[in-house]
């Protein structure tokens, strides 16, 4: 065996660096006073923000209306690279070594970082941010597993786990685990600081702020580069505002499904209007709360699987051809581990054998509830009203009712709130992504390790899921650099997902980035790409910024 594990990540050149970031536009607002050709400026239209924004920079605190695009001023120590492999590379580290038990990571840091302050980031800032989730479990928005972390010296930290953790280096490219200032944040009370007035090493700082938008400007002493995009409007809009501010030109930059626009919008100018899809790895899935009856039941939850209209939900989406495979891993980027049994596999209606499964369930269906031992249960379907998804849910209903006699009650809400329910368990069946870096990331969610009893805030592992066979490989996945365990571990989570059915994959997940090329030119694509332009991946929108140029024509 090596004295040092194989595992070592280095920084690559210190020119370019990867943060993120983005902003948004409200419908037929003045967004674009100072967006014209050679301002400098680029216009974001945010469509899962709400219609107002809320001034709280408080990244760590527990509050759920929290200001948009942080990640565009406060920066993670690592990045997951989905151009390869979804690995994790350094970002304000400039490595990452573990030892060889995979118990013990040692940061070593940048020494060219500053705050927009400009003081410099040293380890006292990493050990201070990285404490704050072991403080307070509310604190622990990224679901972070190590259990301490301690100061070599002023530019190196190490991190501890009680496990062999290889492969949950991810934690540190969350965005939810940034670095702060260390000097700004201790003696507050982070639980109800609203951090008005935010400072971080990211590439931004907050220029101005009202409810309607917000002002980035981008600083000219980043560590990672100059930017010829000099400030960022952030506005609010929504999905049929957006489509008309895009034709405009009122907006560059934004994040949205639009079903036909390769006819609708990019057809009207193939070179400057630009709708790219990139593979998250995940999935869009149901989860079902196994922490209560009747979802405790396996046979319940392979019933209502075999009657998702998973065909008919994408051709409405118009992403034909999305359907999820049973197991939650996306063919395009795992296909060389998912097993020969799931590659490829469409999953169809199969209302017989959902209704042989219901039958071992021991459940009747009574007036379109479910029956047993002399209780009944009718139930939700909690999903993200923010997105538009009623019709889907909608779908599911009337294909459980249709095959299974089921009724269920679709119950939408604002994304903020529905991820305060899923987060304390307050659903039946809900919507959510089920994702991650790597195959590990994509399973580690069902560890019971993230397992929270309900009315208690989970930071992952949604659905209450525990399971003795899923935490074991769970637990090789994480703590074994053989890739013969890994892959052995990685088979069973899979056979788990798509036999036991914590929860059931419906299509597959997709960052759908919509821009007009007008202004900005240099725009990454989905054949050609280093970086995903979404700003949700913290230091993929700085690299995209940071490549962005005046366009000339």
């Amino acid at each position: 065996m090596p004295t040092r594990r194989a595992f070592i990540a280095r920084a690559a050149g210190a020119a370019l660096v990867i943060p993120l970031g983005a902003s948004a536009c409200k419908s037929g607002t003045a967004a674009t006073g100072g967006a014209g050709k050679g301002s400098g400026t680029l216009v974001f239209g945010k469509t899962d923000g709400g219609t107002t924004f809320i001034r709280n920079y408080n990244v760590f605190g527990p509050a759920i209306q929290k200001s948009p695009n942080a990640e565009m001023i406060y920066e993670p120590l690592a990045r997951v690279d989905y151009s390869d492999g979804a690995k994790v590379k350094p970002w304000l580290a400039k490595s990452l070594e573990f030892d060889p038990t995979g118990t013990t990571l040692t940061v070593k840091l940048r020494d060219d970082v500053t705050f927009s302050d400009g003081k410099p980031m040293t380890a006292d800032d990493v050990l201070f941010s990285l404490n704050l989730p072991l403080k307070d479990p509310s604190f622990n928005l990224g679901g972070t597993t190590y259990d301490r972390v301690a100061k070599v010296d002023s530019s190196t930290v190490t991190v501890h786990w009680p496990h062999a953790a290889f492969s949950e280096l991810s934690q540190l490219a969350s965005i939810q685990v940034p670095v702060v200032p260390a000097h700004i944040w201790q003696g507050k009370n982070i639980k109800s600081w609203s951090n008005p007035d935010p400072v971080g090493t990211g590439p931004f700082t907050l220029d101005r702020f009202a409810p309607q938008q917000i002002t980035l400007r981008a600083r000219t002493d980043y560590w990672g580069g100059r930017f010829a995009v000099k400030q960022i409007k952030i506005i609010p809009t929504n999905g049929d505002a957006l489509r008309a501010q895009l034709v405009r030109g009122d907006v560059d930059w934004a994040l949205a499904a639009w079903g036909n626009a390769e006819q609708e919008y990019t057809a009207k100018d193939p070179k400057h209007n630009l709708y790219q899809k990139y593979a998250t790895g995940g999935a869009y899935s149901l989860f079902y709360n196994t922490a209560k009856a009747p979802f405790d039941n396996v046979h319940v939850r392979r019933a209502l699987a075999m009657t998702i209209p998973r065909k008919d939900i994408v051709t409405t989406l118009e992403r034909p051809g999305t359907e999820a495979g049973p197991t939650g891993l996306v063919d395009q980027i795992y296909g060389d581990v998912i097993l020969p049994e799931y590659r490829g596999k469409v999953q169809q209606v199969d209302a017989e054998a959902a209704k042989r499964e219901l039958a071992l369930s021991g459940y009747e269906v009574k007036g379109g509830k479910l029956v047993k031992d002399g209780k009944s249960y009718a139930p939700k379907l909690s999903f993200n009203q923010d997105f538009g998804w009623d019709p889907y849910a909608n779908m599911m209903v009337r294909s459980w009712q249709e095959h299974l006699g089921i009724k269920v009650k679709s119950v939408g809400a604002p994304g903020a709130n529905l991820y305060e329910q899923q987060q304390t368990g307050e659903f039946d069946l809900t919507i959510s992504t089920s994702g991650g870096a790597g195959v590990a990331g994509v399973y580690s969610a069902l560890s019971s390790r993230a397992l929270r009893p309900l009315g208690q805030t989970a930071a992952t592992n949604f659905g209450r899921w525990k399971d003795a066979p899923t935490d074991a490989a769970i637990t090789d996945l994480l703590s074994s650099a053989d890739p013969t365990v890994t892959k052995s571990a990685g088979g069973k989570l899979q056979r788990i997902v798509a036999e036991q059915v914590p929860y059931s994959p419906i299509y597959n997940s997709y960052w759908f980035v919509l821009i007009n090329a007008k202004r900005w030119s240099g725009w990454p694509t989905p054949e050609h790409f280093s970086y995903v332009p979404f700003p949700g991946n913290g230091p993929d929108a700085t690299l995209t910024l940071l490549n962005l140029k005046q366009a000339t024509t």
